[in-house]
């Protein structure tokens, strides 16, 4: 994985498997979500294993053993490394089913390990490999057995996933309503919301229909695009990234808000990021910037 972006709260990393991971991974820093935006396979945990594929969260806790293996050569992975635990959001008088049914969360049922070893011994017998990720640090620990050949878990902490697709957006036809309506995921300064299809404002004729125009004074924000029409932005695909710092004002690109009453849906996928404290920029997002972006609000 490539880091792009990081504060002490959190990091955000993007990942292009070819194959399965060479080792199993544990990391001891913090929760990782992981956000399948292309791909389907097989992760292994030390609960069990758990079926993915496109639109997929997959949590897993701080200390979980786990391994990626990809059914395909196309896949693209978001990660976001949380270093406090996540949690769902309180959706107070809407009630705990609300945006999405908890009863939609799968969680894996423990069996034995069907992958093979990670790599040979010293004697030539086979051996698996653990990388343990504590303060950004690797340490390779190696096992003459599979430690997740499994039988059983107890408890109330375990990794689980959530597909896009179960999720039931909040909507109003008179108001556009604030982005944290849509907060998926909670973690200690910093959230995580999804952007799903959803009817736009229609029940009003001059209700807004796009973002407002804001400044983000308490939040970074970070937008990951993954599928559909991206109405308020122009020449945004899938895969890209948009981060708009903290007091930097910015809204709907011109054409958007010239065209917002003539969209009654908002066909989208997005993940959004918004985070207390600052971003800073790190590793690959350099590399991929889009230098002119700034001028994207310029008038045509």
């Amino acid at each position: 994985p490539k880091k792009f972006l990081e504060n002490n709260d959190c990091a955000l990393w993007m990942y292009t498997p070819k194959k399965e991971m060479p080792s199993y991974y544990r990391n001891a820093d913090g929760d990782d979500c992981w956000f399948i935006h292309k791909g389907e396979g097989l992760v292994e945990t030390d609960f069990g294993p758990l079926k993915y594929r496109k639109g997929d969260y997959i949590v897993l806790p701080r200390g979980t053993t786990y391994r990626f293996f990809p059914s395909g050569k196309e896949n693209f992975y978001l990660l976001i490394e949380a270093a406090s635990e996540y949690e769902l959001p309180d959706r107070g008088q809407l009630g705990r089913q609300a945006f999405f049914d908890p009863g939609v969360l799968e969680i894996p049922k423990a069996e034995p390990s069907k992958t093979g070893p990670t790599g040979k011994g010293p004697d030539g017998k086979p051996e698996w490999e653990i990388k343990i990720k504590r303060e950004g640090t690797y340490t390779s620990f190696f096992y003459p057995y599979n430690q997740l050949d499994i039988e059983g878990w107890k408890g109330d902490l375990f990794s689980w996933k959530l597909n896009v697709e179960d999720i039931r957006p909040i909507v109003s036809a008179r108001f556009h309503l604030p982005p944290s309506v849509h907060t998926t995921l909670v973690a200690k300064n910093f959230v995580i919301c999804t952007f799903a299809p959803r009817p736009m404002e229609t029940g009003d004729p001059k209700a807004q229909r796009v973002p407002f125009f804001h400044r983000n004074i308490d939040y970074d924000e970070v937008i990951f695009y993954h599928a559909g029409d991206f109405f308020s932005r122009e020449n945004i695909g899938p895969a890209m990234v948009t981060w708009h710092p903290q007091g930097f004002h910015h809204g709907p690109h011109p054409k958007a808000l010239a065209n917002q009453f003539t969209k009654e849906f908002a066909d989208e996928y997005a993940v959004m990021i918004d985070t207390v404290n600052p971003l800073k920029a790190v590793d690959a997002a350099g590399a991929c910037e889009v230098a002119d972006y700034r001028y994207s609000w310029k008038a045509k």
